[in-house]
C-alpha cells in the first residue's frame, strides 16, 4: 500500500512539472492603421467633406495639415459620422476656428463609415481668395 501511495505522488509530481513547461501566452491581435489624404480648395461661403471607412474599432486621427495662402486664418473643421444614403456628416467633434496643424483625436468603436468636413467660418471670405487645403486621416483599417 506505501508503495501505491508513492508512485501515485511520483506520477503526480511528473504531471505537474509537464504541465509547467506547457505554458501558451495569448496574442493580442494587432490592427492595421492606413493614412487618407484629403486636399482640394475652399472657395468663400464654402465646405468640404470627405468620408472614410473603417473596417474595426480604434483610434482615429484626423489634422488640418496645410492650409493656405495664409495660415493664420482660422476655419471650420469638424469629425463625424457619415450618413452614406444622405451624403450627409453629421457632426461629432467641431472647431468653428481651426488653424493649420489643429488634430482631432477619437476612438471608433466599430465599423462604419465617418467623415471630416471643412468650412469657411467667415474668416476666409474676407480675403474673397479661395484657400487650398490638405487633410490627413488615420484610422483602423
Amino acid at each position: 500500500m506505501l508503495r501505491g501511495l508513492a508512485c501515485g505522488i511520483v506520477l503526480a509530481a511528473c504531471a505537474a512539472v509537464a504541465a509547467c513547461g506547457d505554458t501558451t501566452v495569448p496574442t493580442t491581435p494587432t490592427t492595421a492603421t492606413i493614412t487618407e489624404t484629403y486636399s482640394g480648395t475652399l472657395i468663400p461661403a464654402s465646405a468640404g467633406t470627405f468620408s472614410f471607412t473603417t473596417l474595426t474599432g480604434g483610434a482615429v486621427t484626423a489634422t488640418l495639415t496645410t492650409l493656405g495662402p495664409d495660415a493664420t486664418k482660422t476655419v471650420g473643421f469638424s469629425l463625424g459620422t457619415f450618413i452614406t444614403v444622405t451624403k450627409t456628416c453629421t457632426v461629432i467633434m467641431d472647431n468653428s476656428a481651426a488653424t493649420q496643424a489643429f488634430v482631432f483625436n477619437a476612438q471608433t468603436s466599430t465599423l462604419g463609415t465617418y467623415c471630416v468636413r471643412i468650412y469657411d467660418n467667415g474668416s476666409t471670405t474676407t480675403d474673397n481668395v479661395p484657400y487650398t487645403f490638405t487633410i490627413t486621416v488615420t484610422h483602423p483599417q
